[in-house]
C-alpha cells in the first residue's frame, strides 16, 4: 500500500528560500554603506554604481564556485566595515582621487590573496590584539552611526519614519529591519518626485574601468586598514560561523579566492569581497536544509541572487542618489549600529587593554589626518603603543 504524499515542502525548497533571503538581506541591508564609502573617496555616481556592480558580481561568482567546489555553504559578502572605513574618509584628500583609492583596493586584494597563500600574514592579522582591532572598527563606524540622529534633526518626518520603522521591525525580526528601512526610504524618494528626472536608458549596467594610481598615503590610510578590518571583522568571523555549524574548511583557499576576486573587482571600483558572517548563518544553519551536506545549495542560490542584484546596481544607485544624502547616510548608519555596539563592547571588555582601546577608538573616530593618512591607521598605532607601554610597565 503506497503512503500518502507528504504535504511538507521538499527540503531543497528551504535551501532555495534561504539563499534568496540571504542575497536580499545581504544587498538591501548594507548597499547604502558601500555607496557612501565609494562616493566619499571620490567616485562619481557612475563609478560608484560600477563598483557596486563589480562587488555584487564578484560575490556571486565567488560564492558559486567555492560552494560547488567544497560542497559547503560558502557565503561571500562585500566588506561592509570596509565601506564604513571609506565613508569615514570623507573630506580627506586622497592622492590621485578615486584612481588612488582604486590603487589601494588593488593592494588590499593582493594582501587578502597573500593571506591565503602565506600563512604567517594571516597569523599576523590574527595576532593584532582584539580590543584594538575592535576599537579601530568602532571608531570608523561612529561617524556613520551618528547620521540617523542628524537626519532626524534635519529631516524630521523622513528621518523619524525610517528610524521608527527600523526599530519596530527589529523588535519583531531583526533580519528584516534594514530591508524595511530601505523600503521606507524608497517610499520617500518616490513621493518626493525625484525619480521623474531619471533617464531609463542610463539605468543599464555600465562597468567603468578606472586606471589605478598608487601612493604611500593611500597604502597606509586605506589599503592596510581595509585589509585589517576585512580580515578581522569579516573573514575570521566568517570561518567561525561555518565552524559553529559543523563545517571545517581550510581557511587559506577561501582567503585566497576572495582576495583574487577582490583584485578582479578593484579596477571597476569594488573595494573588497570576503567571507560573509551574518548572512552566512542563513545558508549554513539548519533552516537552510536538514542535511548539512545539502546546504551548499543555499549559498549557490545566494550567489545567483547577488549576480542579479549586480545587474540592477546602476538602477539602485541612480534611485538612491536622487534622495538627500543625509537620508542615505541615515540608512547606512542604522545598518552599522549592531556592528558598532558589538565592536565597542569587545574593545572595552578587557580591563588590561581598556585604556589602549579607548585611545584607539578616540583617534580613529577623530577624523585625524597626518601626512595624508587617516585616523584608522593612527588609532591602531597610538593604541598599540599604549598597550605595549602598559605591558612593559607591568613586567618591570
Amino acid at each position: 500500500m503506497s503512503s500518502s504524499p507528504s504535504l511538507a515542502p521538499a527540503p531543497i525548497t528551504s535551501a532555495v528560500a534561504a539563499g534568496l533571503l540571504s542575497a536580499f538581506v545581504g544587498f538591501a541591508s548594507s548597499f547604502a554603506v558601500i555607496l557612501q564609502g565609494l562616493i566619499a573617496v571620490g567616485a562619481t555616481q557612475a563609478q560608484a554604481a560600477s563598483g557596486l556592480m563589480a562587488l555584487s558580481l564578484a560575490m556571486g561568482v565567488c560564492a558559486i564556485l567555492l560552494s560547488l567546489r567544497t560542497r559547503m555553504p560558502i557565503s561571500i559578502a562585500w566588506s561592509t566595515p570596509g565601506g564604513a572605513l571609506l565613508a569615514a574618509s570623507a573630506g580627506h584628500e586622497i592622492a590621485g582621487g578615486f584612481a588612488g583609492a582604486v590603487g589601494a583596493f588593488l593592494i588590499c586584494g593582493a594582501l587578502l590573496t597573500l593571506a591565503g597563500l602565506w600563512k604567517p600574514l594571516g597569523r599576523a592579522v590574527a595576532a593584532i590584539p582584539s580590543p584594538l582591532a575592535n576599537a579601530m572598527l568602532a571608531g570608523i563606524l561612529l561617524s556613520l552611526c551618528l547620521a540617523p540622529v542628524k537626519a532626524v534633526a534635519a529631516l524630521p518626518v523622513a528621518g523619524l519614519s525610517i528610524v521608527i520603522v527600523w526599530a519596530l521591525v527589529a523588535k519583531w525580526k531583526r533580519l528584516y529591519a534594514m530591508p524595511a528601512a530601505v523600503l521606507v526610504t524608497l517610499g520617500f524618494i518616490v513621493a518626493g518626485g525625484e525619480l521623474n528626472t531619471l533617464d531609463i536608458a542610463t539605468l543599464w549596467p555600465q562597468p567603468i574601468l578606472v586606471p589605478p594610481q598608487f601612493s604611500v598615503s593611500a597604502l597606509l590610510g586605506i589599503a592596510l586598514p581595509l585589509f585589517i578590518v576585512t580580515m578581522a571583522s569579516q573573514n575570521i568571523p566568517g570561518i567561525a560561523v561555518l565552524q559553529a555549524n559543523g563545517y571545517r574548511p581550510d581557511p587559506a583557499p577561501l582567503f585566497r579566492e576572495t582576495g583574487i576576486f577582490s583584485v578582479l573587482g578593484a579596477p571597476f571600483g569594488g573595494h573588497a569581497v570576503n567571507l560573509a558572517a551574518i548572512t552566512a548563518a542563513i545558508c549554513a544553519g539548519p533552516e537552510a536544509h536538514p542535511d548539512p551536506a545539502r546546504r551548499w545549495v543555499a549559498a549557490v542560490v545566494a550567489g545567483v541572487g547577488y549576480i542579479v542584484f549586480g545587474l540592477l546596481a546602476t538602477a539602485a544607485t541612480a534611485v538612491f542618489s536622487a534622495a538627500p544624502p543625509l537620508l542615505i547616510q541615515a540608512v547606512a548608519g542604522l545598518a552599522l549600529l549592531g556592528a558598532f555596539a558589538n565592536s565597542l563592547v569587545a574593545a572595552l571588555s578587557d580591563p588590561e587593554s581598556r585604556e589602549a582601546a579607548a585611545i584607539t577608538f578616540i583617534v580613529a573616530a577623530s577624523g585625524l589626518t597626518l601626512f595624508g593618512i587617516g585616523g584608522a591607521f593612527w588609532g591602531l598605532i597610538a593604541g598599540g603603543a599604549i598597550l605595549a607601554l602598559t605591558r612593559w610597565r607591568r613586567k618591570a
